[in-house]
């Protein structure tokens, strides 16, 4: 079985692109962090990119911004190409089958490129009220 669930936050916003035939991709990265600190002290984290397809693709594109913390979920995929100089590189991705928003980044620091939501239309999410802080201590595992 090839199952991922990973919490990080984005490192810059979403990317989205069309493929030629119409399908929409979404592209971010998000920082993951390690359960420990390194030598000096200082939390580590893994930075893993993730790619979603479909109309989760068009609601992370709209929907999500740099800060912003996200839960993944969805499969590792590892793939290899060559270089322009014959090296053969490697990558590691996660191909995300779904997300959940987890939290937005502190208000007074959100990104240019995402405007303010409006209460027009309130979302479902409205009616949870503020988010708590998250604190890697209370993590059962």
């Amino acid at each position: 079985m090839n199952k991922i669930v990973l919490m990080g936050r984005l490192t810059k916003d979403p990317e989205v692109r069309y493929t030629q035939s119409g399908k929409v991709v979404c592209q971010f990265t998000i920082a993951v962090d390690r359960p420990f600190s390194g030598e000096d002290g200082k939390k580590e984290a893994d930075f893993i990119p993730i790619i979603i397809w479909g109309k989760p693709a068009e609601i992370a594109g709209n929907s999500l911004a740099k800060g912003h913390r996200v839960l993944a979920e969805g499969r590792l995929q590892i793939r290899s190409y060559d270089d322009n100089k014959g090296v053969k590189r490697w990558i590691s991705e996660v191909i995300a089958n779904s997300f959940e928003f987890i939290e937005r980044k502190a208000d007074g620091a959100t990104s240019p490129a995402s405007p303010a939501p409006t209460n027009n239309n309130p979302s479902p999410m409205d009616s949870f009220g503020t988010p708590l802080p998250y604190n890697q201590e209370e993590i059962p595992f």
